[in-house]
This record gives C-alpha cells, sequence and structure tokens, in this order.
C-alpha cells in the first residue's frame, strides 16, 4: 500500500510525484500496490499516471508507505490494515517513532 501520490501534503497538486516511481519499482518486484490518496483527482491520476486509487485500504497489506503526510492518515489504524509481519516505512517522518518500522 502506498499512501499519498500527490507532489505534496493536504494539496492536490501531481506535478514531480515520486510516487509513480515507487509503484514502479515494487511492481518490478512483481508486488501487487494499492494506491490511497483523498486529496488526488482519481481521473487525473488514471489520465497522467494510469494508476487506478482505491478509496479505502482494505488491507492486510505486507508493505505499507506514508509517500505523503495528508492529515487524514493520521487518522488511519496502520496496525489492523498491515499483515502479521507487515511493516510500515514513513519516508516524510510524519508518524510517530512507535507506529513505523523504518522511516527516512
Amino acid at each position: 500500500l502506498i499512501l499519498g501520490v500527490t507532489f505534496k501534503e493536504n494539496c492536490p497538486d501531481l506535478r514531480n510525484t515520486r510516487v509513480v516511481e515507487i509503484k514502479d519499482q515494487l511492481e518490478r518486484y512483481h508486488a501487487q500496490v494499492d494506491v490511497c490518496d483523498p486529496w488526488a483527482n482519481k481521473q487525473e491520476v488514471q489520465q497522467e499516471y494510469g494508476i487506478d486509487l482505491i478509496d479505502h485500504p482494505q488491507g492486510p497489506y505486507d508493505a505499507i508507505i506514508l509517500a505523503v503526510s495528508h492529515k487524514e492518515f493520521l487518522s488511519l489504524d496502520l496496525d489492523t490494515l498491515k499483515a502479521e509481519n507487515g511493516l510500515v516505512y514513513d519516508v516524510k517522518g510524519f508518524l510517530p517513532k512507535t507506529a513505523v518500522d523504518a522511516r527516512l
């Protein structure tokens, strides 16, 4: 699961997003990747990048990557979304250290 696709937090701007590259790299390893972003326009993301956004993460996910620090992601219960041996990686350093397995 990748949380966020926009360029920056709490903003619908897709220009210069690097999330597409993360998704592409994961898929090269045959990972099935869901992308969720409450700020992004679903039609625009599909048209520009060929990504179908999901409305709500369903889990369980082997890995959850917080790529964009949207305020809505603070209310997600990541423990219920990740698989038993899953991990949470916080690219933005947005979540508390105790809520993630690794961060930049």
